[in-house]
């Protein structure tokens, strides 16, 4: 298990009912190669905004029913088969995009309340879109899935907070660094201290509430999809308990999961129950 970008998300998994594996590969792609364009490479930021643009007008294509660009045929053909059986709500894919255009250009967060706007359009989609396909809707279990999400993406951040400064980019909001007496540019030089790992813990702190907040959903999602999301839940868990047993130090090194974690993800995904479905760390 991952909790890469994307790879938060199961993508046509065993446990992803066969009717519903072509249209979720075709969602994950669609927000990969964005992500891809967005990041990937050494292309200036100029070009990667009209590569993004381009992408856009695809996308706009392909809802509206027309014939997109050749540019992405593994993309928006299998896309606008998806969008035309299941009704895709649009603004969740025009969501995604402007997240990942405005990697391009932004690369601080002010607070937590900005850096959660990014993610309701970076990750929160993602889980909408899934709901969607299993057809919930209720406004409780579409809340769920946000906090998961987002809890998701920041997970990823703070693993990654040492990959993430390397290029130059602060996940970490200024609220948050000015708070704990850290400067943007210790964590760009990856100066690690007691202040930086302070910080790390009050934002791993954080992305574990977020989890819990959202934990119940699994209860709410039939069959499959619901085991699946506990192993995700759990996952996301795993890696934040992770980086508090490394002492929080993820500017210096990245924490990952292995298969020996595998056995006590999928323990305590079986021992969520709806009482305490956030259960995250009761090592059996």
């Amino acid at each position: 298990m991952s909790v890469d970008h994307y790879e938060n998300f199961p993508v046509a998994s065993l446990l992803c009912p066969p009717s519903l594996r072509p249209a979720v590969a075709a969602i994950y792609w669609f927000a990969r190669t964005a992500d891809d364009l967005a990041d990937e490479g050494d292309a200036p930021a100029a070009e990667r905004q009209s590569d993004l643009a381009a992408y856009r007008r695809d996308l706009q294509a392909v809802i509206a029913g027309q014939a997109p660009s050749p540019r992405w045929p593994a993309v928006f053909g299998p896309l606008a088969a998806a969008i035309a059986r299941f009704r895709l709500p649009p603004q969740l894919l025009h969501d995604l995009l402007s997240a990942f255009e405005q990697d391009v250009v932004q690369h601080d967060y002010a607070d937590r309340d900005e850096l959660l706007d990014y993610c309701r359009r970076s990750a929160n989609p993602v889980g909408r879109l899934l709901l969607h396909l299993y057809g919930i809707r209720d406004d409780a279990a579409l809340a769920q899935s946000d906090a998961v999400c987002s809890a998701l993406q920041l997970a990823n951040f703070w693993q990654d907070l040492g990959t993430d400064t390397r290029r130059g980019r602060l996940y970490a909001p200024r609220d948050d660094r000015r708070r704990h007496g850290v400067e943007a540019q210790a964590l760009l030089d990856r100066r690690d201290g007691a202040d930086v790992r302070r910080l790390v813990a009050d934002l791993v702190g954080w992305a574990r509430s977020l989890m819990q907040r959202g934990a119940p959903l699994v209860h709410a999602i039939p069959g499959r999809a619901g085991w699946e999301l506990r192993l995700v839940i759990q996952g996301g868990l795993r890696i934040l308990e992770k980086i508090e047993q490394m002492g929080f130090a993820t500017l210096l090194a990245r924490p990952r999961l292995t298969w020996r974690d595998a056995p006590l993800v999928v323990w305590r995904a079986l021992c969520m129950r709806p009482a305490d479905a956030s259960m995250a760390s009761e090592t059996p």
